[in-house]
């Protein structure tokens, strides 16, 4: 694997993340996940060492790395805990991508030293209450009055909106009563009309920060615009493309946490008068786990290689999504059967790890959806 997408920048970061997980994650995992606590100081130290600004230029402070290493690192992170490794892609990927992509000179110079340092969160807002999969029919206005918009609406699921300093946001744009299509914007969270909900009690995932937000009259100047109506729906499914790359490196961390504790579980465990992993039933699950594993880091890799060569990677970024995340709820389930009763009380960790992949088959689209752009994909390639 490393000798197909790694350079020794990559090797350095996977070395680096590693490191970090093992000494500043793990030993607060579990408890992140007892009490929910936001990891604010994760975050502080994740800042401090360029993560958070990991995909940012570096004239705007950032690290400058590209999405294998991106990819590598919310791998490591999972690993060790779901909870933190969304907070970082969620602002590196979806908050600061349709910045990065779309937005101004003098938008980028407001918010991305800022973003690249961790010392301001960055969310983005798309999903609505009644616009999930059928991402198109956002019912979020943003009427134009004068040289300004009024909006009014509001968004669900918004990861980091409760943290978050700015915020980035699809809405139907109205010019003289007229539906002019879908744009983006960017507002700092303290802006007035603005208001954020109570933080979401979530299955998984407990101490990412997840809330709704809601529209009020919220007044901003046109300069806020991030790209047009004529190519603000495009821009952020863009931007969820390149998020199904985050959701596939989720997935592998998530699964590969598990597989590790099943292994070294099935290790110890003597049953019969030997280790549980020598019977077929235990060691054929960890083969299936193993090779799955495996599969889905070349999925995952190999979208994140093309999107670094400036290819087209809705297909490959759709099939990585789709198999590492269904990858994952298997592993996930397979290392509870491994361990047996211990594998359903909190002490033993996998039953954390199976909580938090079920949204990995759920959000950025969920399978059903990766299916659809995917049969879509294939069925254009077909030449009679």
């Amino acid at each position: 694997m490393d000798s197909l997408f790694f350079t020794d920048e990559h090797k350095m970061i996977q070395r680096m993340v590693r490191e970090f997980a093992k000494d500043e994650v793990i030993p607060v995992a579990r408890e992140l996940d007892k009490t929910g606590d936001f990891p604010k100081e994760i975050v502080k130290k994740m800042g401090q060492l360029g993560l958070m600004g990991i995909n940012v230029p570096a004239e705007y402070g950032g690290s400058g790395l590209d999405t294998v290493a991106y990819a590598t690192a919310i791998i490591e992170l999972a690993k060790a805990d779901a909870s933190v490794a969304i907070t970082m892609a969620a602002h590196t990927s979806l908050g600061t991508l349709p910045l990065l992509l779309f937005g101004s000179t003098s938008l980028k110079e407001k918010y991305l030293p800022k973003i690249a340092s961790g010392e301001m969160l960055s969310a983005f807002g798309l999903t609505e209450p009644q616009a999930g999969s059928d991402a198109g029919s956002i019912k979020t206005t943003a009427t134009k009055v004068g040289d300004e918009y009024l909006i009014n609406g509001g968004k669900i699921f918004i990861t980091n909106a409760g943290e978050a300093g700015v915020l980035s946001f699809t809405a139907r744009v109205m010019e003289n009563g007229k539906d002019k299509g879908i744009g983006a914007f960017i507002i700092p969270t303290d802006i007035e009309g603005l208001e954020i909900g109570v933080k979401e009690k979530k299955m998984g995932w407990r101490a990412s920060d997840t809330r709704q937000i809601y529209f009020k009259n919220m007044k901003i100047n046109s300069s806020s615009m991030l790209c047009s109506p004529k190519v603000g729906f495009k821009a952020f499914l863009k931007t969820l493309t390149s998020g199904r790359i985050s959701i596939g490196a989720l997935s592998i961390g998530t699964a590969t946490g598990a597989y590790e504790k099943a292994l070294k579980y099935s290790k110890d465990r003597i049953a019969f008068n030997k280790p549980i992993n020598h019977f077929q039933s235990i060691s054929f699950k960890l083969a299936d786990m193993a090779t799955k594993i495996e599969a889905s880091k070349l999925l995952v890799y190999h979208a994140a290689w093309l999107k670094d060569q400036g290819k087209n990677i809705i297909k490959e970024a759709a099939m990585a999504k789709l198999f590492a995340s269904e990858t994952a709820m298997q592993v996930t389930r397979d290392a509870i059967q491994i361990h047996g009763g211990y594998g359903y009380v909190h002490d033993y960790d996998v039953e954390r790890y199976f909580r938090d992949a079920k949204i990995l088959e759920i959000g950025e689209g969920t399978s059903e959806i990766q299916r659809l752009i995917i049969s879509r994909e294939i069925i254009k390639e077909i030449k009679i």
